[in-house]
């Protein structure tokens, strides 16, 4: 698979330079609704050793959620852990691993923030603009904005805001569970976003290609230690 944004490749160790990329690339990230269904979603995530960094990208055929394909990259650990900075420490990574698919995904699903984010350039809107792609957020923890109560049944939904404007949406994808923190991070918009986010989940909390892709990079994981 190609169309990867050579441009933007820079993966910095320091935080000054990280926030300077993150200025340039929120001014890229575009909130539309999408050209068209599609029949390709990756779930991404990655998981970390001291060292190692364990990205998987897990492609399903939508809306079947049929398991196509998974690839994999493992990368050095190059960036420190620090809140609103993920794309620095697994990006790399998971850019990788979605380069490895032998088809490209319509759509990517991110465990992490989209637009849901300080500066507006989560994990999701990052590793959307930098591979061209919609890309939705799903986060299992708030990191900005306030909401209203949410009901218990799945499907329910309330707007996330930050400054009087809508960032995402607070999700329940499975009855009396921790809700999702979903918010649209390139390319898509936020109603779409949760759609897609509800209609790539069964039965569990978290929706089937981010919890294989969670699964597997975990396996690689216990595999190297």
């Amino acid at each position: 698979m190609t169309s990867f944004k050579a441009g933007l490749t820079a993966w910095p160790r320091d935080i000054a330079r990280a926030s300077r990329i993150q200025e340039e690339l929120s001014q890229k990230v575009r909130l539309k609704a999408l050209a068209g269904k599609p029949e390709l979603v990756a779930g991404v995530d990655a998981a970390f050793s001291a060292s190692e960094v364990f990205a998987v990208a897990c492609l399903y055929a939508y809306p079947a959620l049929e398991p196509l394909e998974d690839s994999s990259a493992v990368r050095e650990v190059r960036f420190p852990y620090i809140t609103g900075y993920l794309s620095f420490r697994e990006g790399e990574a998971i850019v990788m691993a979605v380069l490895g698919l032998s088809r490209r995904p319509d759509l990517l699903l991110v465990d992490g923030q989209g637009v849901a984010h300080p500066r507006g350039i989560g994990i999701a809107s990052h590793l959307g603009v930098l591979l061209g792609l919609p890309a939705v957020g799903c986060a299992k923890s708030r990191l900005i904005g306030e909401y209203a109560e949410l009901d218990r049944e799945k499907g329910s939904r309330v707007p996330l805001r930050h400054q009087g404007r809508v960032i995402g949406a607070v999700v329940r994808t499975r009855r009396g569970v921790r809700p999702l923190f979903v918010s649209p991070g390139h390319l898509i918009d936020c109603d779409q976003a949760v759609d897609i986010t509800l209609a790539c989940t069964g039965a569990f909390r978290i929706p089937e290609p981010l919890r294989r892709a969670d699964f597997l990079s975990k396996k690689m994981k216990g595999e190297r230690s």
